[in-house]
């Protein structure tokens, strides 16, 4: 699915969405204050899109007026929403209050950074969050439309496959680094906690290639050192592309898939050199107080949960084992670089 906010006059919203399906004809649902209230079909036909080969009739472009959504021109708060994917494509808020950039929260963890979010998702017209799962199509379409000035969104993406859409005149990016053994130590449990979902084969396609991965972390007890070192002198391909520093095939690769080889950590160093706020979960504090500050949202800190117990301690057994200094040796590197730089700037 490809998007497009053309304009909103007020009493007048025109968009587009081409639909996977070429021969479908999209939809566009309406949501006020959080009530479904209109259901509006594309009407109109653009020749662009059959040239292109996108669609097979071009009828793609929708119109909302007052005949479709009454009392549009009243109506402070709206959202769009693709009738068929439930995306969210475009919402309508009061300029007055919301940040007018468009930002950029890099997630670098499997688990989501909620903390941030939470803070900031009342300040922007558009949020959008865990965009690392959207399709190749719908990303581009988010980070390219020029109806959305007002934007955060945040996800663990591959930075090099859409650097070109994140430079400094076009949006405010953030990072935020993880202690690269506490993130190993959380994707192991993560794998752990799915190995029901990869045995039922209802559910097992959800994780893809992760499901094998799943099934053979739930096989090993990793509070015994031994089963511990077996585990991952037999890592099966997935796993091992999950652990094998993360955030070095985040910021030095352009797909999940690419093999990981030294040069990766070169192109690393100067892909994250281009972000524009970078900080350490460490020193959470100082990243979130730039982030703040560069946005002018003038909000408390919001408080970042503990490490769980159970993560720490595995976390810390990871210490222990040589086959995994080979394994986050480039994000230990990464890790350890950030941490002294923020330590060396900041002083709050």
């Amino acid at each position: 699915m490809r998007f497009f906010i053309d304009h909103d006059q007020g009493n007048s919203i025109r968009g587009w969405i081409v639909p996977d399906n070429p021969l479908a004809i999209s939809r566009v649902a309406v949501s006020v204050d959080g009530r479904r209230v209109a259901e509006i079909s594309a009407s109109v036909i653009d020749e662009a899109f059959k040239r292109n080969g996108w669609h097979a009739t071009g009828q793609c472009t929708f119109v909302l007026t007052h005949a479709e959504v009454p009392g549009l021109p009243e109506i402070p708060r709206l959202e769009l929403y693709d009738a068929d994917t439930n995306v969210l494509i475009y919402r309508r808020l009061p300029p007055d209050g919301t940040v007018p950039l468009r930002t950029m929260l890099i997630n670098t963890g499997i688990e989501p950074e909620t903390a941030l979010q939470t803070a900031l998702f009342p300040h922007f017209q558009h949020c959008h969050f865990n965009v690392h799962r959207l399709s190749d199509e719908i990303m581009r379409s988010l980070l390219t439309t020029q109806a959305m000035p007002s934007a955060l969104l945040s996800g663990a993406i591959v930075i090099p496959r859409y650097e070109d859409y994140m430079t400094p005149d076009l949006m405010v990016t953030a990072i935020l680094l993880q202690e690269p053994h506490v993130e190993m130590a959380t994707r192991l449990l993560w794998l752990k906690a799915r190995a029901d979902d990869a045995a039922d084969p209802a559910r097992s396609w959800r994780l893809g290639p992760l499901a094998e991965a799943a099934s053979f972390a739930d096989e090993y007890d990793f509070t015994d050192v031994k089963s511990f070192k077996r585990f991952f002198r037999m890592l099966p391909e997935a796993a091992y592309r999950l652990l094998y520093n993360p955030l070095t095939r985040q910021l030095g690769t352009r797909l999940p898939e690419d093999p990981l080889h030294p040069g990766n950590s070169i192109v690393a160093v100067e892909v994250l050199a281009r972000v524009g706020i970078v900080g350490h979960k460490v020193q959470f504090p100082a990243f979130a107080s730039m982030l703040f500050d560069r946005l002018g949202v003038d909000v408390p800190i919001p408080i970042m949960p503990p490490v769980p117990a159970k993560i720490q301690a595995l976390a810390e057994r990871l210490k222990s084992v040589k086959a995994i200094e080979e394994m986050l040796v480039f994000d230990v590197a990464l890790s350890d670089m950030v941490k002294a730089s923020v330590g060396k700037h900041w002083d709050g």
